[in-house]
């Protein structure tokens, strides 16, 4: 190859082949679900240890939850065991796969929840919910449940994310249980006015 040689790297589709590969590449990606599900088992039969689309934390009779992705389920689940000994029928659903999105089976998950709280570490800048946000209140519009849901953005920029914090939201949620009213739906925790 001469450096005045015109050449393409990487994947190349004329035009009239576009949509095509889209959607072939969409159809991989739903078959990534499967896949991080057989590698799941895989890993179990190994380890020991179980991990699916996302992990049910005391979602057996919760009334309240809350969805949360990466390390912040730890503190999260603290926080549940805390209101679980006050009484409160709390639980948590830590998202493990983000893509593709496993919304038939999260809502499915979320059936019986009446106040739901999602928690999302990044801001999206669309004025009105998180990506997490936007991904679970698809699937449970898709599903035809309607749980009164809160959106927070927290975190960011290392923000300590505490107990307290976390409990902060469930009492968020206990109000609009209390008050019949979600006021903003789109919150921003532990942020100083």
């Amino acid at each position: 190859m001469k450096d005045n040689e015109p050449f393409a790297v990487g994947p190349y589709a004329v035009t009239n082949y576009v949509m095509e590969a889209k959607r072939a590449q969409m159809q991989g990606l739903r078959n990534a679900k499967q896949v991080a599900l057989d590698v799941a088992k895989e890993f179990e039969q190994i380890s020991g240890r179980s991990y699916g689309l996302f992990e049910e934390y005391r979602m057996e009779d919760a009334d309240y939850a809350m969805v949360i992705i990466g390390s912040a389920a730890g503190t999260g689940k603290d926080t549940v065991d805390m209101l679980r000994k006050q009484g409160v029928r709390a639980g948590l659903l830590k998202i493990r796969l983000f893509r593709p999105f496993p919304a038939e089976e999260i809502a499915e998950a979320l059936k019986n929840v009446k106040y739901l709280a999602i928690m999302d570490r990044t801001e999206d800048y669309n004025g009105h919910c998180g990506p997490l946000g936007a991904e679970i209140k698809s699937a449970l519009y898709n599903a035809d449940l309607h749980p009164a849901t809160l959106n927070y953005c927290y975190g960011i920029g290392g923000r300590d994310v505490t107990v307290e914090s976390l409990a902060s939201v469930f009492e968020d949620l206990k109000t609009v249980e209390e008050t019949g009213k979600l006021g903003e739906t789109y919150r921003y925790l532990s942020v100083r006015e």
